[in-house]
């Protein structure tokens, strides 16, 4: 849509508000009347040319037929749409014939209102058009609303008509329309101090995701052709694919039939939506309203073409009830499939953090990708995204699971960079991800990475954040650089020195993976027997700071009379915003914890008596000591309450001996068996965590330090013991590695992929421009610096 026509078909629009609704509507709720009118608008002035055809229509129907229930199929037919009203009015007719008597007026837009098809209907609902034309009607503005809406001179059908002074008015597309909304609905929430809830796709970015998903196998489309949007918004990209395939013109030129799928959780872009979807001959009844994530509309369909921009930084955790039961995803789309690192294969977990839902979006339209023995050209899905879909999420974590899924699987086709500020409420980088699930023979096992963010053209105004856009040869470009799989350098401009033009790059599919390995390190302890280290066990853990104010304030006291206290030890920790949970609450106010801790301290205690106040370092002989002295003492103290004592008195410091986890015995299939899962040698096990004690088959095992632990990421291409041996091991010998928490992750990051060390700038020039700063600013750096 041509800016200048944008700009005053909005300004028109933003007009009616301003005229209209000052006095009756605060600014922030003219969207309340504006959106919904502009729809109404724009289905009434294409059934306009058609009204008597459909008023005959009906005559026949209940005169000469003697039908008592509409037939639809000829109401729809007499309209030439798929949608009708089979009232007298049309919004020209009820501006025409009002009155003053506002009665009158509303009776007869309730009449008109009632008289479409029940899916103009919804429309109308989802609007809650009918309360809006009753408000307006009280403040007396509907007329006035009404006379402004069937102007002559504003044009809101997606067809080319001329105002009463000859001038053309230039069609309203379904793209186009969403533009309008789109400035619209920034206004109004500029207004509302709100952030802008859509992320319109600007129709340049349409076209370059149209190109790419359809012209690479625009020889082989299928007869029939199905497209997909789960965030649809407006519909833009859907009818813009459905116009880019049907384009008679264009590159597809393709016969098919085309089917629009799209849903949408926004009743009013839902509602704007579905409303081009009639007006385009297509079926409104496969676009549906509500949440994508929570249900699954589209249950056993699959689709051959999937185009979407779905939103991103948007919490999911409205939607967490309907995928996860506490830890278990119960929705099977976000659930998949992985080999561990021993290659068994495992459920796992595909869902994101519930603060970004965006690649949950991903995961919908992979799980309706048309297998190979359905479709020989398979599915073809672009999608944008920010650049937390890249590198986001830990390995074994939900966004690392889903890029694997997709990578292992040799979907992912290709992810080009976009430039800043292309959208109209986004500054951020943003990237177009294709997938295919029949990659041509050259593209298997590869996956190009294209970074077009320097490829674009300033705008003359900006268009909220929107301050540029690709030209048709920027679109041009990128498309070729993807059809021919190129890897291109960028270019460097001979004047400035700075990186310009498009750049690409090609990569295994493994080059994107890594294994996340623990590298563990041996726990060495001092431990003493202290008073003040023993006072320590009176309280618990996880409730310490509120037990050692109440033991100041009520002393032991606190055991007998501790129901007393309860209330007032509770709101203490209230005031103190410790959040204790009801389980913690409970604790801290039983008995049994409090006579647990004492416990423990006087079984301490009295150790301290049997094994004495010396300083220890080597950990094992004091655990042995205090062994002895708990048999001596006749306790039965449980495992858990031991090592509490043992934590207690116990520190660590690097001088210390290694404490010992314990011998196992490996001989014969045993060792043979380890050995194979470790992919090590005999020699190699102290590098695995298991030393020889010189006594055959027998190996010492140390515990590790959870302080100390730490762990490397290696590439999937690498050897993890080479890795091991090169990078870790000389700077910390008694490190070694447990495979068997290894995980499998998947990372992308542009940043390293096509970052370009620039040397700095020779220091002679550097020092000729402050001179020539020097002089132009008389003098000022001079003072400033207080040189000499």
């Amino acid at each position: 849509m041509n800016t200048a026509v944008h700009n005053k078909l909005v300004s028109f629009i933003w007009s009616i508000a301003d005229d209209c609704l000052r006095d009756v509507y605060v600014r922030g709720k003219y969207r309340d009347v504006i959106l919904p009118m502009v729809v109404l608008r724009r289905l009434d002035a294409l059934l306009e040319p058609t009204k008597d055809a459909v008023m005959e229509e009906l005559t026949f129907q209940r005169d000469d037929a003697g039908l008592t229930e509409w037939d639809e199929a000829g109401l729809r037919q007499a309209a030439g749409y798929v949608f009708y009203n089979t009232s007298p009015w049309t919004l020209q007719r009820l501006k025409g014939t009002a009155t003053n008597n506002q009665q009158i007026l509303v009776a007869n837009f309730e009449e008109y209102l009632n008289g479409f098809s029940s899916n103009v209907k919804e429309i109308v609902d989802k609007f809650k058009l009918k309360a809006q034309m009753r408000h307006m009607a009280t403040k007396d503005v509907l007329l006035d609303v009404l006379e402004k809406f069937t102007s002559p001179y504003i044009n809101l059908t997606p067809f080319e008509s001329n105002d009463p002074d000859g001038r053309k008015l230039p069609a309203l597309s379904n793209l186009g329309m969403g533009y309008v909304f789109e400035e619209l609905i920034r206004r109004f929430n500029e207004d509302n101090n709100e952030e802008a809830g859509e992320h319109f796709t600007p129709r340049e970015v349409i076209d370059l995701m149209t190109h790419l998903v359809f012209e690479p196998i625009k020889d082989t489309m299928p007869s029939v052709i199905t497209i997909y949007d789960p965030a649809c918004g407006s519909g833009g990209m859907l009818t813009e694919s459905q116009n880019f395939v049907k384009d008679e013109e264009g590159i597809i030129r393709a016969s098919s039939d085309v089917y629009l799928f799209g849903k949408e959780i926004n009743d009013e872009t839902y509602a704007i939506c579905k409303s081009d979807m009639m007006i385009k001959g297509n079926n409104p009844e496969n676009i549906r309203v509500g949440s994508t994530l929570a249900t699954d509309e589209f249950a056993g369909r699959q689709f051959n073409f999937m185009l979407s921009n779905p939103p991103y930084g948007k919490s999911w955790a409205s939607d967490l009830k309907h995928i996860k039961d506490g830890k278990d995803v119960i929705d099977p789309r976000f659930v998949i499939k992985l080999r561990n690192y021993w290659g068994e294969e495992e459920a796992v977990d595909a869902t994101p953090r519930s603060s970004d839902g965006q690649l949950l979006f991903l995961m919908e339209m992979v799980s309706k990708m048309k297998p190979l023995d359905q479709s020989p050209v398979g599915s073809r899905i672009a999608s944008v995204h920010n650049g937390s879909s890249l590198f986001t999420g830990d390995a074994g974590g939900g966004e690392s699971n889903i890029r694997r899924h997709l990578i292992e699987n040799d979907w992912l086709e290709a992810i080009i960079q976009l430039p800043n500020n292309l959208f109209y409420n986004t500054g951020i980088t943003t990237y177009i991800w294709l997938l295919s699930n029949c990659k041509p023979a050259h593209r298997r096992g590869k996956v190009q990475l294209i970074d077009a963010s320097l490829l674009y053209r300033k705008l003359r105004k900006n268009l909220g954040n929107k301050n540029c856009e690709f030209s048709p040869e920027d679109i041009r470009e990128i498309v070729r650089v993807h059809l021919e799989m190129e890897a291109v350098e960028k270019q460097v401009n001979p004047v400035t020195g700075e990186d310009q033009g498009i750049g690409s790059k090609l990569f295994d599919n493994r080059d994107f993976g890594y294994y996340k390995v623990t590298v563990e390190r041996p726990k060495r302890l001092m431990a003493q027997f202290t008073e003040e280290r023993i006072a320590t066990l009176r309280f618990d853990k996880s409730l310490r700071e509120a037990m050692e104010w109440a033991y100041t304030q009520y002393g032991e006291e606190i055991y007998t009379e501790l129901a007393q206290h309860e209330k007032e030890l509770l709101h203490w920790c209230e005031q103190q915003e410790l959040n204790l949970s009801a389980k913690q609450a409970k604790a801290l106010c039983s008995p049994d914890t409090w006579n647990r801790g004492r416990l423990l301290m006087q079984t301490a205690t009295r150790l301290m008596q049997r094994v004495g106040s010396d300083a220890w370092s080597d950990f094992n002989k004091f655990t042995n000591a205090v062994n002895e002295g708990l048999m001596s003492l006749g306790s039965k103290l449980t495992a858990s309450d031991r090592n509490a004592i043992l934590g207690a008195v116990s520190w660590y410091d690097a001088a210390a001996e290694k404490v010992v986890k314990g011998t196992v015995k490996l001989n014969g299939n045993k060792l043979d068996t380890l050995l194979e899962r470790l992919g090590c040698t005999e020699a190699q096990l102290p590098d695995f965590g298991y030393y020889p004690t010189g006594r055959k088959g027998e190996w010492l095992q140390y515990e590790s330090d959870s302080d100390l632990r730490d762990t490397e990421s290696v590439p999937l291409k690498e050897d993890i013991y080479s890795f091991f041996m090169r990078e870790v091991r000389p700077h910390v010998e008694e490190a070694w590695l447990n495979l068997e928490t290894t995980k499998i992750g998947y990372e992308i990051s542009f940043n390293k992929y096509f970052y370009r060390h620039k040397p700095l700038r020779d220091i002679e020039l550097v020092t000729k421009e402050i001179l020539k700063l020097e002089r132009d600013s008389e003098g000022l750096i001079h003072d400033i610096l207080t040189l000499v």
